[in-house]
C-alpha cells in the first residue's frame, strides 16, 4: 500500500480523466482510449471504492484554446473536497498548457487530493512531488509545441514546392503522379466553364445563381460530411457559387494558407476560431500557372473586383457595379458641398438622390436633393453620344454572345442526357444479371431502371422543346442588329431594356459624377469624370414647384393657348403631334386630350360658326381650284400672303387675297405649268416676272 493513499483519501471518490485530441483518434487510436479506461481497474486495485469516469472531452484538444467541459467538471469536483485522487495516463491527457496544469496542481494541493499516472502517485503538498509534476507539465507543453512546429514546417516546405496534396474542389483532381488536372468528365468541365462565362456576362454572383435556377441547370458538388467524397449533381446555392468564383485554384494557381486561425480572450480564457480569410498578400504560398485552369489569372482578378464592387455593405464610398433597380446613377454621385456619396431613395415610383449622410450621422441639414428622371435623361444622352461610334460593333458582339449563350445551354442539356443514357444502360445490365428467382431484388432493380428511363425521356423532351424554341425565336441577323444600332437611343429608352445592363455600361464609361444644385437658377449641375480622364459639365433644369415629370410640357400648353380661339381641337392635336410634343404621361394628342387640357387651363373655346377673315390651306385650294401643294408654293414664293401661329400649325390665308385677279392668274399658271422666265436686274440680282 502506497503511504500517500491514506484512508481519508481512499474514502473519497477517484476521478478517471479520459481525453483524445481529435475525433479521428477515437476511430484510429482505440488502444489509447482503452488504456485510459483501464485506469478504472487500477483505481479499484489501489483501494478506491467509488470511481467516476470523466470522458466529456473525447475529441477535444488540451491546448487551452477550446472549451473543455470535462476538465471544468473535474476541477469543480476537486474544489468540492470530495475527490481523493485524479487518475490520468500522463500529464498530456490532463492539459497541454501550463495554465490548466498548474491550476489543477494548486487545487489538488489545497484539498489534499493526489495525482496518479502510470508511473506513480504524486502528492502536490510535497515539495519534491510538486516539482516533479511541474516538470512533467512543462515537458508536455514543450513536446506539444515542438511536434506542432515540426509538422507545420514540413507541411509548409512541401506546399512551397506545390506538392502538398491539399483537397481539390470539384472539377480538379490529383493524378497518381502528383499532378493536378481537370476532371476527365466533360460534363463537369462544361458546367464549371459555364459558371465563369456567366459571371463575365452577368457580373454578379446573385445573377449567375438566378440564371442557373431559372434554367434548371445542375452543377457538380461534393456534399459536406460525405465520407466517400463522392460527387453529386444538384442545383447550386449562393455559397457554393461564391466559393467557386473566389477560389484561385480554378485559375491554375496553387494556393496554401489562404485562411488563418485567430485567438482571442473570452471571459479570461483564450479561444481559437479557424477559417478566417486573409488578403492575397498574406497567403503563405501562391504559385501561378501551376496546373491547367478554367480561366486565366487576369480573368480571376477581374471577377474578384466585380464581386468586391457588388458588396454594397462594404465600407468606403466607391462606385458599385450594376445591380439593377431604377437608379441609373446609384453609387456614382458625390456631393460637391461635403464630398460624401449621395444616397438613393425610392419615394413611390420615382427615384430621388439625396445627400443625407451628414444629417443621419451628425444631425446636420441635408446638403442637396434632386429627382432622378431628368438627371438620368441628361447622363444617358451623354453616354449614348460617347458610344455611338462603337454601337455597330457592340451590336455584332451582342449577336455572338446570344448565339454562344444558346449553345452553352444546349450543350449542358446534351451532356446531362448522355449521362442519363449511361445510367439507363447500367441499370439495364444490373437488372438482366440478377437471378429471376430473387423477385424482391429483381423488382427493386426494375423500379430503378424505370426511374432512369423516365429521366431519359424527360431530358429528351427538354432538348426537343429547346430546339423548337430556338427555331421559333430565330436569332436576329447581322443586318437587323446593324439597323438597331443606328437607333441606339430608342433601344436604350425602351422599357424592355435591362437596367442592370445600362448601369454596367455607365460604370464602364464614367468613374464618378460630382453633383450640386444651384438654387437661384434651379439647375442640377453634374460634373462627369470620364474613365479616360476627361471631364464634362451638364446643367439640368429642375422641375418647378408643384410640377412633376408627368405634368404636360409648358411648350405644349403654350401651343394650345395660341391656337385655342382660332382652331378646332382636331387641328390643335394634329399640330402638337407634328411638333412631336407629348402629354405628361408620354401619349400622343387627340381631340379628347386637347379638350381636357383646354378645360384644365381655362382656355377659350373654338366657335366654328363665328365669321373669320382667314381661310385654311385646304379652303384656299378649293377656292382657287388648285392643289394644296400649289397654294403652299405660292406662299413660299411670297406670291400669296399666309401665316402660322406656330410652326407646323395650319396656315391662315386672308380671304380677300383670294379674290385678286393677279393671285388667280398666278394660281392658274402654276396649275398649267407655265414657265416663268427670269431676268436680271441692274444690280445683278435675279427677279421674277410673268409674261402676259
Amino acid at each position: 500500500m502506497n503511504p500517500k493513499l491514506t484512508p481519508e483519501r481512499l474514502a473519497r471518490k477517484a476521478l478517471v480523466y479520459v481525453r483524445q485530441s481529435k475525433p479521428s483518434q477515437l476511430i484510429n487510436n482505440q488502444e489509447s482510449t482503452r488504456l485510459q479506461f483501464s485506469l478504472v481497474d487500477r483505481a479499484g486495485a489501489l483501494g478506491f471504492q467509488q470511481v467516476v469516469i470523466v470522458d466529456d472531452d473525447l475529441g477535444r484538444t488540451g491546448s487551452g484554446l477550446v472549451d473543455r467541459p470535462g476538465f471544468q467538471r473535474l476541477a469543480a469536483e476537486v474544489c468540492s473536497g470530495e475527490v481523493g485522487a485524479v487518475f490520468c495516463v500522463e500529464a498530456s491527457r490532463l492539459a497541454r498548457n501550463g495554465r490548466d496544469w498548474h491550476l489543477l496542481i494548486d487545487v489538488c494541493g489545497m484539498v489534499g487530493a493526489v495525482v496518479v499516472d502510470l508511473d506513480g502517485v504524486y502528492d502536490p503538498t510535497l515539495t519534491n512531488d510538486r516539482l516533479l509534476l511541474g516538470m512533467k507539465g512543462t515537458i508536455s507543453e514543450f513536446e506539444s509545441n515542438l511536434f506542432r512546429q515540426r509538422s507545420s514546417e514540413a507541411i509548409l516546405q512541401k506546399a512551397r514546392r506545390g506538392e502538398l496534396q491539399i483537397l481539390m474542389p470539384v472539377g480538379l483532381c490529383w493524378t497518381p503522379s502528383g499532378r493536378v488536372e481537370k476532371d476527365p468528365d466533360q460534363r463537369v468541365q462544361q458546367a464549371i466553364e459555364l459558371v465563369f462565362r456567366k459571371m463575365t456576362e452577368l457580373g454578379s454572383v446573385r445573377q449567375v445563381l438566378q440564371w442557373f435556377l431559372q434554367e434548371n441547370i445542375s452543377l457538380p458538388a461534393f456534399p459536406h460530411g460525405s465520407p466517400e467524397h463522392q460527387m453529386v449533381w444538384k442545383l447550386p446555392g449562393y455559397a457554393s457559387l461564391h466559393a467557386m468564383l473566389t477560389n484561385p485554384i480554378y485559375a491554375g494557381a496553387y494556393v496554401y494558407g489562404r485562411r488563418e486561425t485567430r485567438t482571442k480572450i473570452v471571459e479570461g480564457r483564450a479561444r481559437k476560431s479557424a477559417g478566417h480569410r486573409k488578403p492575397q498578400s498574406g497567403w503563405k504560398v501562391l504559385i501561378k500557372e501551376h496546373h491547367p485552369g478554367y480561366l486565366s489569372w487576369e480573368e480571376y482578378e477581374r471577377n474578384q473586383s466585380m464581386i468586391a464592387a457588388n458588396n454594397y455593405f462594404h465600407s468606403g464610398a466607391e462606385a458599385k457595379s450594376g445591380r439593377g433597380g431604377r437608379a441609373l446613377l446609384s453609387g456614382l454621385l458625390r456631393c460637391r458641398r461635403c464630398g460624401r456619396m449621395i444616397q438613393v431613395f425610392y419615394p413611390g415610383p420615382v427615384v430621388r438622390y439625396v445627400c443625407n449622410a451628414a444629417r443621419a450621422q451628425y444631425g446636420e441639414s441635408t446638403c442637396i436633393s434632386f429627382g432622378g428622371f431628368r438627371a438620368h435623361a441628361a447622363v444617358s444622352k451623354e453616354v449614348l453620344q460617347a458610344v455611338s461610334e462603337t454601337a455597330i460593333q457592340a451590336a455584332v458582339e451582342a449577336a455572338e454572345q446570344m448565339q454562344q449563350r444558346r449553345q452553352d445551354l444546349r450543350k449542358a442539356i446534351e451532356l446531362e442526357l448522355e449521362q442519363a443514357h449511361y445510367e439507363a444502360r447500367l441499370a439495364a445490365r444490373r437488372y438482366e444479371s440478377v437471378d429471376p428467382q430473387q423477385r424482391l431484388v429483381a423488382a427493386e432493380l426494375e423500379a430503378r431502371w424505370n426511374s432512369v428511363l423516365q429521366k431519359v425521356n424527360e431530358l429528351e423532351n427538354k432538348l426537343h422543346e429547346f430546339d423548337e424554341q430556338t427555331q421559333s425565336a430565330a436569332m436576329p441577323n447581322k443586318q437587323v442588329l446593324l439597323s438597331l444600332a443606328q437607333d441606339l437611343p430608342a433601344i436604350w429608352n425602351s422599357p424592355s431594356t435591362d437596367m442592370r445592363l445600362k448601369q454596367r455600361i455607365v460604370r464602364i464609361l464614367i468613374r464618378e459624377i460630382i453633383a450640386d444644385v444651384e438654387e437661384k437658377s434651379r439647375e442640377i449641375v453634374l460634373v462627369i469624370h470620364w474613365a479616360g480622364g476627361g471631364h464634362s459639365e451638364l446643367r439640368v433644369k429642375k422641375s418647378e414647384s408643384g410640377r412633376n415629370r408627368r405634368s404636360t410640357d409648358p411648350e405644349a400648353i403654350e401651343v394650345i393657348r395660341q391656337m385655342a380661339a382660332t382652331f378646332s381641337d382636331e387641328q390643335i392635336a394634329g399640330t402638337l403631334n407634328r411638333l412631336r410634343l407629348r402629354t405628361g404621361v408620354g401619349n400622343t394628342w387627340n381631340v379628347s386630350r386637347v379638350k381636357s387640357a383646354r378645360f384644365y387651363y381655362n382656355l377659350p373655346t373654338f366657335d366654328k360658326n363665328e365669321p373669320k377673315g382667314e381661310v385654311t390651306l385646304q379652303e384656299a385650294a378649293e377656292r382657287l381650284n388648285v392643289s394644296q401643294s400649289i397654294v403652299r408654293r405660292m406662299i413660299e414664293e411670297k406670291i400669296l400672303p399666309g401665316r402660322q401661329v406656330v410652326v407646323c400649325a395650319p396656315w391662315q390665308i386672308p380671304a380677300d387675297a383670294l379674290e385678286s385677279e393677279v393671285i388667280r392668274k398666278q394660281a392658274t399658271d402654276f396649275k398649267n405649268q407655265v414657265r416663268v422666265p427670269q431676268r436680271r436686274s441692274c444690280d445683278g440680282q435675279q427677279s421674277m416676272f410673268s409674261e402676259r
